[in-house]
């Protein structure tokens, strides 16, 4: 297989797997057997960049590579000019009751295909920029008239806040004054508002002042300020939002009162998405089948396990990409082959094409597995963990280096998850002491 990449992003993907972790962005090239999602996910942008709203519900068990599949996703969405922001559900930073706190989450985590997290002030910048452009091309309004322009540019702007400020006038107000901070060089108050507009609590009352807003976001206001970020999104030239609530299924680990609130908090916001409240969504969630058909999870909540629930037959090839859940099948050993094969090609150092051939590629992949209990479905990580900082770099440093002569596999446990370490084969793992 070709894989057209550049040799910054080659470099970038390399290290994220030598390190563990999933890259940031080239998992096209790692995208073994997402084919089939790929129309049934495009519909779904389309739905979202046409302004209306879509809920989707990823199912995998731990190692199926939810979060793989979610961030390979997040970056298709990108390139269709898509914000994105994935967010990691958890009892204490990230409880899902608390929208408050899921709403900054997401503006910490916001990225576009141009900017880093967080996106939110190039975004904010690039509306106001939007609003001085349709002044000018309105032709009304001479570009070096600039008391016209800013009068021209201050209406206009309230007609864009119109629809903000009729769900949302906190949002507005502050976004209205974090425009004239800027135009005025007051820096730090158009810090200020721009943290008050992320959700950030504690912002000096003197900046709140400024715009004429008050006290610090709450949970029933967050959900409002999600509209008035999708609007101002949708008119600086981005067509929708991939919001990704990921780990969902750590709910089944809190306190039932708090997983009850998490639970109702979800299918709560599930029905905004269904009513169109939030149009330019395309919020997904990820979680265990446990989570999905266990007690402590979405069963638990009877009226969100309806909007949830899906028939899964036994075999996936017939599973239907458009369902609400859809679940990721996991990794098959001639799978974990082939993604060995794309990464060695990435690496892309001719010194490892001959030594590090598709037989020993399966060699690697059958002896990571036997020291995963046997499980393929856990074994991709560390394979690749394995396979580019034992197997590639020594390859490519050294001439006479022969994998089958000078390398023999060992899995220590304070490199291991603890999904991975759970399911290890305690004998065959040598314990670093």
């Amino acid at each position: 297989m070709s894989v057209e990449m550049s040799p910054r992003r080659r470099r970038d993907v390399i290290d994220a797997l030598r390190r563990g972790v999933v890259p940031v962005n080239g998992l096209d090239a790692l995208a073994v057997g997402l084919d089939r999602f790929v129309a049934a996910l495009d519909d779904d942008l389309d739905r979202a960049a046409g302004g209306g709203s879509v809920f989707k519900a990823i199912r995998g068990e731990y190692g199926a590579g939810k979060t793989f599949f979610t961030r390979w996703l997040a970056e298709r969405a990108k390139r269709r000019g898509f914000a994105a922001a994935e967010v990691q559900i958890s009892e204490l930073e990230t409880p899902l009751h608390r929208m408050e706190t899921v709403y900054r989450r997401l503006v910490e985590n916001l990225s576009t295909e141009q900017f880093s997290p967080s996106a939110l002030r190039p975004i904010l910048d690039g509306w106001i920029y939007a609003l001085e452009d349709d002044v000018v091309a309105g032709g009304k309004v001479a570009e070096d008239d600039a008391n016209a322009l800013e009068t021209a540019v201050g209406a206009l702007l309230e007609v864009r806040l119109a629809e903000i400020s009729r769900s949302t006038p906190g949002f507005a107000a502050a976004v209205r004054g974090y425009r004239a901070a800027t135009a005025g060089g007051d820096h730090a108050t158009a810090d200020g508002l721009a943290a008050w507009l992320s959700g950030q609590p504690h912002v000096a009352a003197a900046t709140r002042r400024v715009a004429g807003v008050k006290g610090d976001l709450d949970h029933f206001a967050a959900l409002s300020f999600l509209q008035g970020l999708l609007t101002v999104l949708r008119d600086s030239g981005h067509p929708g939002l991939l919001l990704v609530l990921d780990e969902v299924e750590t709910l089944q680990r809190v306190r039932s009162d708090a997983r009850d609130k998490a639970l109702n908090a979800l299918r709560q916001f599930i029905d905004e998405i269904y009513a169109g409240r939030f149009p330019g969504l395309l919020l997904v969630i990820t979680g265990t089948p446990a989570f999905y058909d266990g007690a402590q999870g979405v069963q638990r909540l009877p009226p969100l396990a309806q909007r949830l629930a899906t028939d899964f037959g036994s075999d996936a090839r017939w599973d239907n990409p458009r369902a609400t859940q859809v679940r990721l099948p996991g990794f098959s050993l001639d799978a974990l082959v082939e993604l060995g094969s794309r990464v060695r090609d990435i690496y892309g150092s001719s010194a490892v094409q001959d030594r590090i051939d598709d037989s020993y590629l399966r060699e690697l992949a059958v002896a990571v597995t036997g020291k995963l209990g046997g499980q393929v479905g856990v074994a991709p990580r560390i394979y690749l963990k394995k396979l580019v900082a034992d197997v590639l770099d020594r390859a490519d440093q050294f001439d006479d280096w022969n994998p089958r002569e000078h390398y023999a596999l060992t899995v220590r446990s304070d490199e291991l998850t603890a999904v991975e370490r759970n399911v290890a084969a305690a004998d065959d793992i040598t314990l670093q002491l």
